[in-house]
């Protein structure tokens, strides 16, 4: 058995690029920063914060959400699978790269960091083509925090 699960909480690094595909499909890209914080060992020695960028690919329903609620900077919460591809640069060269395909997504931080939180419609978090009705319930119940439909700022985690 082998399993291919990536769960990562980060900031959006630029806005979305949202493009629709036959059939009205979307896709949407970004990247995505994570952070490792710094420290000072026992010895005094500073360890930096540590950044890593990841290529983030997001399609159909989600994609619409992503580019009705996601912008640069924005906190999310994402689990998908990482999927890697080749192609040739402009000079022929054989590139690789590693990007991880959204199975779910869930906004974070507070409203007010989230474009249109009030404004609007509401839409899907989660693949429901994938999900078992206590994941799709989980995720209505987010996405009415999200919406604003509860007291508190912030999604609890």
């Amino acid at each position: 058995m082998s399993v291919n699960k990536v769960i990562l909480v980060g900031n959006v690094g630029k806005d979305p690029e949202v493009r629709y595909l036959d059939n009205d499909v979307a896709v949407a890209n970004f990247t995505l920063a994570t952070t490792e914080r710094g420290f000072t060992s026992r010895d005094g020695q500073t360890i930096p914060d540590r950044t890593e960028w990841h290529n983030i690919v997001v399609w159909r329903g989600l994609a619409k959400v992503v580019e009705n609620y996601v912008k640069k900077g924005s906190q999310i919460y994402i689990e998908g699978k990482l999927r890697t591809r080749s192609y040739d640069d402009k000079d022929g060269n054989k590139r690789y790269t590693t990007e991880v395909f959204v199975d779910n997504l869930q906004l974070l931080g507070k409203k007010s960091d989230n474009p249109g939180s009030s404004s609007q419609p509401a839409a899907p978090m989660g693949n429901t083509q994938t999900q078992s009705p206590s994941t799709t319930a989980a995720n209505t119940s987010q996405e009415d925090t999200f919406l604003g439909n509860d007291e508190t700022d912030d999604l609890p985690f």
